[in-house]
Parts: structure tokens; sequence; C-alpha cells
């Protein structure tokens, strides 16, 4: 420990951490804007400058080591002057439309700027002007707002190691694109968000479709149908003010009706129907020695990654559609025959925690005779935004369940909201299919916890399943990097693009506070632990849904309607 003087305190610093790292550590607020928790410190934004007793000028915090003996002072008013004067800089070439911006009141820059004080304009420049760029499916790039902070450079470099945008041109023209300042829709982008989640402005944020959605929810002869994932009724909770990481499911159900959809699923449904097929197909894959180890199909940035950057693994690939559009085929297929509705009539929309989901939704795969599964797709900051433009007050409503006959789900398809959840889950059903027995403890804690890779080995009978769990698509990499190598002791693979899970989706209410991670993440496993029903095979719904429509896992009926395949995809690198 080293002795430091902090306006004109005595505080003990770690030897070795920087400034900034120490400040915080003591309760000690300093602005910042292009730092992020976990990665290198660049010095890039200067927000974070304090005051050091002998040294000329002033020092970032973020990539200052302390020193025994230091004096700082971190908001004296030299170092007050410098930070207003680098926001009103921000602010002369900004666009002057707070009001419409889809980041209103969550916007670090206009925090900033009510921090430090700034209510007048000092400083003019000539406005930002770029074109607004459309082009994907699920992510609005507006290059007027961006501030180059560089974070969605850095994530999705560092993380995702996709490595779609970059810094251009040089000087006060420098600005952040993709390859030859492409469209997004030619780009390598996967769609997983991560980038929205960092970006401090509205550069980056979802396309909305309300208008569309409305439209529709006022359609006389229109159907619409809502399903949504199990990571949103644990999500959305803190957004909605109710206790951060609880459970809303029955109070969601409720909202929905009243915002006026004609049936409410739960895609936690669709999660057993993709465990019980891909368990099957993993033992399938197993008994013929073939296309080994079997790697996840869920996650739809994940897949579009595969499909651009390793396509010569795709084989190993699942052919399982994703839960939601399992679902998707469903309610036009099997519901809509039970209710003898023209799968024309029905207007089907998702609620994802994720923004990839818009791209999947739309992919040529996911039609059935020229018909989408899935025609619109919400993001968790979405379903939020629609209940308030709707007026509902969700805390005084009453739970309801969600409608058949999707109603009924297990723990473990609530499971694969968490990064480590779909493993365990396959494994649950895996063992009871190929055994005949259930297991003894549901439980498995070496796939649970925060490492953004997991591997474990499981004995069934004679069978020992190698398992391997990895988030963020730079694990993934290397991981497939050794499977490319010969690596052969793994059966089965979960990859998620996003860290942590879907919990940490793209879609998500923003949030950088660990600690609400860890809530959502440990009220997935709290419902685990309490359900009764824990296994998908068991499911009474699932059961009777192979009886009445899909015969058995794997069946001719149920490969037309729940499987696919993809194809190589050439993009801009």
């Amino acid at each position: 420990m080293v002795n430091i003087e902090v306006n004109n305190q005595q505080i003990q610093a770690k030897e070795g951490e920087t400034i900034l790292d120490t400040l915080n550590r003591n309760g000690i607020k300093v602005p910042t804007l292009c730092r992020m928790e976990g990665f290198s410190p660049t010095g890039a934004c200067r927000l974070c400058v304090v005051e050091i007793e002998g040294k000329p000028g002033l020092i970032p915090s973020c990539s200052f080591h302390v020193e025994e003996s230091l004096k700082i002072k971190t908001h004296s008013p030299r170092v007050i002057r410098s930070r207003k004067m680098l926001v009103e800089l921000l602010l002369s070439n900004h666009p002057d439309d707070c009001l419409y911006c889809v980041r209103n009141g969550n916007c670090e820059l206009q925090d900033l700027a009510v921090e430090l004080n700034i209510r007048e304009r000092r400083i003019s420049g000539n406005k930002s002007k770029a074109n607004l760029d459309q082009s994907s499916p699920g992510i609005v790039h507006d290059p007027a707002k961006c501030v180059l902070c560089g974070r969605c450079v850095r994530v999705c470099e560092e993380i995702q190691s996709v490595s779609t945008f970059d810094f251009i041109k040089r000087g006060n023209k420098t600005a952040i694109a993709t390859t030859m300042n492409k469209d997004l829709n030619f780009s390598n982008c996967v769609h997983c968000g991560q980038c929205i989640m960092v970006c401090p402005t509205g550069a980056l944020h979802e396309k909305i479709n309300f208008d569309v959605l409305l439209e529709m929810l006022n359609k006389k002869d229109s159907k619409v149908i809502v399903q949504y994932s199990p990571t949103i009724a644990i999500s959305v909770a803190e957004d909605l003010g109710i206790r951060s990481g609880k459970d809303i499911s029955g109070l969601i159900n409720a909202a929905l009706r009243k915002i006026g959809f004609f049936k409410v699923f739960d895609t936690t449904f669709g999660s057993d129907l993709l465990i019980y097929e891909q368990s099957a197909e993993l033992l399938d894959r197993i008994k013929y020695d073939n296309g080994l180890p079997l790697i996840s199909s869920c996650c739809p940035g994940w897949i579009k990654y595969m499909e651009q950057s390793h396509f010569d693994l795709m084989e190993n690939v699942s052919t399982c559609k994703s839960a939601q559009q399992m679902m998707g085929t469903l309610i036009k297929g099997y519901f809509a025959q039970e209710e003898k509705i023209s799968p024309e009539k029905i207007f089907s929309v998702s609620i994802m925690p994720c923004t990839a989901k818009k791209f999947e939704a739309q992919r040529e795969e996911m039609t059935h005779k020229g018909i989408s599964d899935i025609d619109l797709v919400l993001t968790s900051r979405e379903l939020v935004k629609l209940i308030n433009l709707c007026g509902i007050d969700v805390q005084q409503l009453q739970e309801e369940m969600a409608d058949n006959p999707f109603n009924t789900r297990s723990s473990a398809g609530k499971l694969v909201s968490v990064s480590g959840g779909m493993a365990e889950a396959i494994i649950r059903t895996t063992h009871f299919l190929y055994s005949k027995k259930e297991m003894p403890e549901y439980k498995i804690t070496k796939l649970r916890g925060t490492k953004e890779r997991r591997e474990m080995n499981i004995q069934i009978g004679d069978l020992n399943l190698g398992i391997a769990v990895v988030s963020g698509l730079k694990n993934a990499k290397n991981l497939l990097e050794e499977i490319r190598n010969g690596r052969k002791d793994l059966h089965y693979i979960e990859i998620m693009a996003c860290p942590g899970g879907c919990i940490n989706g793209g879609g998500q209410p923003f949030c950088s506070d660990e600690k609400v991670m860890k809530g959502r993440a440990k009220a997935v496993y709290d419902l685990d632990e309490k359900d009764g029903l824990k296994v998908a095979h068991k499911n009474p719904a699932i059961i009777r849904l192979y009886e009445k429509f899909l015969e058995e896992p794997l069946s001719v009926k149920a490969n037309s309607l729940l499987h696919t395949r993809y194809s190589e995809r050439d993009v801009l690198l």
C-alpha cells in the first residue's frame, strides 16, 4: 500500500493501481467517457484529468499509476474548467435533437453537461452531418452523434473478435465506420448489439418498429400474437420500478394482454422444445460418430459469425432452429391449425434480449411457403417503451398465466438465459434419453459462474460426455481453433455471442454494474432451485405436442419444421 493525499485527505492506495481506480474505490467519482471496466486505458477523452502537485499539466487519472506521497486535486477550479471545456467542445458540433433522441434521459454526454452545469452555448461549431445508416435489420448507426470515444471499436475487436468498426480519416474529419465506409448491412457485423451497450450517446441504437406494431394491433382482421424470451421477465423489472432480478412473467403476461395482443406465449416453451431436439441430435451424432463436437445453434449472432468466419466447421453446428424460430413455426403451423386460423392472418411478434434476433427473423431460412415465421422482433428496451407508451402501470396489475398451448415450461428452459444454462439443460435431457434414468442431482456447479470459458466431463453410463461453454466470440474463436487443430475430447459446445449469455444481450436495459448482471443470473438459478419441473423432457405440454403433431424428436416432420441449414456468407472485412 502507498499513502497519497486526495483533496487534502490522506488515503491509502494499492501499489500498481491507477489513480482513477483508487479514487473510485474511495468513493470519489471522476467523469470518464472512453473508459470501460476490464479494458486497458487509452486516455483518449481526457475527462478524467486531475491536478497533481509538482506536475505542470493536468494528468489523466485512468492511465497514471499511484506513487508514494502524491498530492491530488480531483475537482479544483482548473480541473473543472478543463472538463467543462472538453464537454463544450463535444457539444459544439453535436446535433441539437436531444428531445427526439432515442437516448434522451439515458445519455452519458447529456449527464456530463448536467454534472458540469453547462447551461449555455459558448462554442459554436459546424454541426456534424452524416448519413444515417439504417441498412441493418437490428442496428442503426448515426455517425453525427458519435463522440469518438472508441468504445464500440474496442468491444467489437477485443471481446467479439469481429472488428466491424474502426477509426477512419484524420484530424477533425476522424470518424468511426465499417470497412470501406460501407453500410452495416454490407459489413461483417453479427448484430450482437454489444456496441450499443457501450455507446455513450445515440450513435448506435436498435431499430424500432412501433408504427408497424401499433398499426397491426388496430387492424381488425389481424391476429397479433406475441412471445417473450425467458430472460425478459428477469431483466426488465428494474426499468419498470420493480426490484431488480425479480421474475415478473405473470405481470408481463397481464401487461401484454392489456396492450391488445391476441395471445401471449412464453418462449421458455420453445426453449424446452429446443433442448429436447438438440439432445436427441447430440445422441444421434454420438451414435454414428459424425459431426462431433455438436455446437449449439440458439444464438443468431454466433451463427452469422460462423457463416462468415468459420464455415469449414459449419457441419458441427446443430441444425436446430433457435427457440424464437421454433415458436414462430409452431404459432403459424400447429397453433393456427388447432385454432383454424389462416397463417396469413397471424402477425407474430417476439420480444427478445438481443438485436441479432431482428436479423434472424428476416433470414430466408426462417420462412415457410413464403411466410416469415416471425414478423417483428422487439428488444427488452423496446418492451419497456411499449408498456410506457400504452400507459400500463405494471405495479397495479395482477399476475396472469401465459396462453395455452404454450404456457407450461420447465426451469431448464429458463436456464438458457445464462451462459452455461443451455449446456446444463442439454445434459439433463441427454442423461435421461441415453440412460433412461434421471440425474441424481440436476445442478451442475461446474457450468455456472462468471468465467467466459468452462469445461467439464460427465459420466452417463458408459458414455464420458465432454462439455465446453464459452461466451464472447473471441473465446469462441480460440476454442474453434483447438477443434480445427484436432481436439477430440468434446461432444457438445455451447457458444453465446454476448459475454455472460442472454442476460447481457445487446437489447437488454442499459447497465454497466456487474452486481446487477450477477443478480440476474442468480435470479435464474434461484428459479431453477425452487421449480418443481426441472427438465424439458418432462414438460407435459411438450409431450402432448409430440403425440399430436411432431411424432418424436428428429422425426421427418420435426426435421422439416424445427431444423434448418446455413450457407457460407461473403462479407466485406
